[in-house]
Parts: structure tokens; sequence; C-alpha cells
């Protein structure tokens, strides 16, 4: 489905939103590549047209997945690099440092971020902002977001915060995993929770409502990492993402990735059957092989399932995917395993504990 009636974002009228206070200003901007306008021109073209005059655009970083969103995988981490274009540097921020060193934000006036993220505590772009914040409320350098929809609706929530105890790059700060918020409204929350003296500014949309869906919202979709491809990946991925702590393939190295999901050594048939006797809502399972291309099992043939989401309103992610992973344990005790750390620069805790929240005995047997 789509709206009649487009959603405008901050970056479709940047120029008339700009902070009239921070005009003039030496400006670093957080990009990536799904950073574009509602008719797919890129925030970056925006900012440039308005260098030398509104702004002076002197840096620019890039987080998780590379500033042109190129890397595949989890801790694959990217360098810095000249920009070829305008000569300005490029800064990762998923490399040796996640946060900005005072040496990135010496000489800037303001930081400006515009993101695609998708409704997850997991994905690891709003704890880029997160760092960003607290780098420049040290520094004393204002934050600029530009709000943009949570794809899979600002209403519902569902997991629970984690544990402090097992906060890390996929949770700096507790919250859902399917959190419910925007990033404009994330940013807020860090800085009234965590932040104080971080000096904020979150642009916002015009004719956005929080029940939205990211296809009622007539904007394209740019995929915001490579495994990242849909809307229907960002709707089962607050749940699926817990299989990366597992010896199960995500179907990682798939065209579709986080709906497929299986082992060499599952029975497909059985898992199926089992699944849909349960009458999770809003969701079937169907019977599927694959072979990822890479990653987890690469080249090997993989049996499990396909997710189908028949109704996006009542599935609840975070649930199935903790049946999935009670019955693969049931199913194959011998074969399953929670896989071991490292993950997401978590060097001691299981990934599975990160992704969960908590000690993985408080939530299975």
């Amino acid at each position: 489905m789509t709206s009649e009636k487009r959603v405008i974002l901050p970056v479709d009228r940047l120029r008339e939103t700009w902070p009239d206070r921070l005009c003039g200003a030496r400006l670093g901007a957080l990009l990536h590549s799904a950073s574009v306008d509602g008719q797919l021109r890129p925030t970056l073209s925006h900012l440039e047209e308005m260098s030398g005059d509104l702004i002076h655009l002197a840096a620019l970083f890039g987080p998780q997945h590379g500033f042109e969103s190129t890397t595949q995988d989890n801790m694959v981490e990217w360098e810095g690099f000249p920009h070829p274009r305008l000569g300005i540097p490029v800064y990762s921020l998923y490399a040796e440092h996640r946060e900005p060193t005072p040496e990135m934000l010496a000489g800037l006036d303001a930081l400006f971020v515009d993101l695609v993220e998708v409704g997850s505590r997991y994905y690891t772009f709003i704890w880029s902002l997160w760092l960003c914040m607290r780098a420049c409320e040290k520094a004393g350098i204002p934050v600029v977001v530009a709000d943009r929809p949570n794809p899979i609706n600002a209403v519902v929530t569902e997991g629970p915060p984690q544990d402090p105890d097992y906060l890390s790059f996929v949770g700096l700060y507790p919250l859902p995993n399917r959190h419910g918020q925007t990033l404009g409204s994330l940013a807020r929350r860090f800085q009234k929770e965590c932040f104080p003296s971080c000096d904020l500014t979150v642009l916002p949309m015009e004719g956005w409502k929080p029940e939205m869906w990211f296809d009622e919202t007539g904007l394209p979709w740019v995929m915001p990492s490579p495994n990242m491809p849909t809307l229907d990946t960002a709707i089962v991925y607050p749940g699926m993402c817990l299989l990366e702590g597992t010896n199960l393939s995500e179907g990682r190295g798939t065209t579709r990735p986080f709906e497929l999901f299986g082992a060499p050594w599952m029975d497909g048939y059985e898992l199926c059957g089992e699944l849909n006797a349960l009458n999770l809502p809003g969701v079937l399972f169907r019977e599927a092989a694959f072979e990822p291309m890479f990653q987890k099992h690469a080249r090997t043939l993989c049996r499990g399932a396909q997710i189908h989401v028949t109704d996006r309103n009542t599935f609840l992610p975070w649930k199935t995917t903790m049946e999935i992973l009670k019955l693969a344990r049931t199913l194959h005790p011998e074969e399953f395993r929670w896989n071991p750390p490292p993950y997401e620069y978590e060097e001691e805790k299981l990934p599975i504990e990160i992704l969960l929240g908590g000690p993985v005995e408080s939530f299975f047997d």
C-alpha cells in the first residue's frame, strides 16, 4: 500500500528548516547511503548546496556498514577516507573508534545526523547517534538530528529493556528490543536521560503519524544496510536478529535475510509443523531449503523455514523468535548451540545475552 499524501522529511526542506543560530557553522554530518530525501536525492547534495551560504561542510562521518553502506557483516570495520569530490575527511565510526574523537570534532561548530534506522534496539545506528551526542556534549558542540519515520510504526513495543550489566553496542542504554520511537524522539530521550547538557535540535517531519508503517508514508525505501533489503525484513528483524547469537543461519547470504532461517541439520518439515501448531499471531511458516553464499553455513544446503507475516498489526516478532529458539533447542539438543563471543565488540558475554539484554538462563530453561 502507498499513501496519497507523502510524508515530508526535514531533508526535503533543509534550507528552510536549518536553525538560524547555526547559519555559517562549520558542519560535520553523520550520513549513509540511505540518507536521501523523498525524491531520492542524497542529503549530502542538500548540504553541498547549502555549503558556503548557510553552512560550511567540513567533515563527514559514517556508521556501521560504511558511509556508502557497503560492508556486509557485523564486526567488519571500515576505514575513513578523503571524500573524492569534496576533499573533506570521511571518518569511520565503526573501526578503532565508534565515538567521534576530539580530533575528529576539532574545528566543527555543529554535527548534523541523518540516519535511517529500523525500529529495533539491536540496529546500531541509534547507538552511533548516542555516542555522537555524548562526544558533542563533552565538546560543547550542538547536534542537529533530522527526524525520520520508524518504518515498523512508533506505537508498538516488544521485548524487555536490557539489564544494566548487559549493555553493549547493540544497546548502550536500556530500551525494548522493538523500541517504538523515531530517531528524533530517541535523540530527545537520550538528551533528557543521558546528556542533559547536549545542545540538541530535532528537525521535525510533516504529515507523519506514529501509527504509520513505512509503505504508508509515500517515501521510497532505500536499504539502510546490505541485509535490510525491504520493509518485510524490518518487520521481522526485532525478533529474528536474535538468531545471530546462535548457530542457526538467519538467512544472511541469501536474498531474504532474517526471513529464511535454518541449518544443515534441521528438519524443515518437522519445524514448520511444530511452529504452525503454536498458532502464533499474524505469521505462518513455510518449509524452505536454501544455500547461504556467505556467513554461517556458507555454500552448504540448509533446511528450515521462511517466515511469512500474514498480519503485521498482530505479528509479534520478539515472541515469535523466542518460540523458534525454544523449539530449535528442543528438536535439536545435540546440534543447536549459542555462539561464543566476540560479537559487536563484546568479548566476554555470549552474543545471545547482549541481544536478549540479560543472562540467557533468565530467558530459557
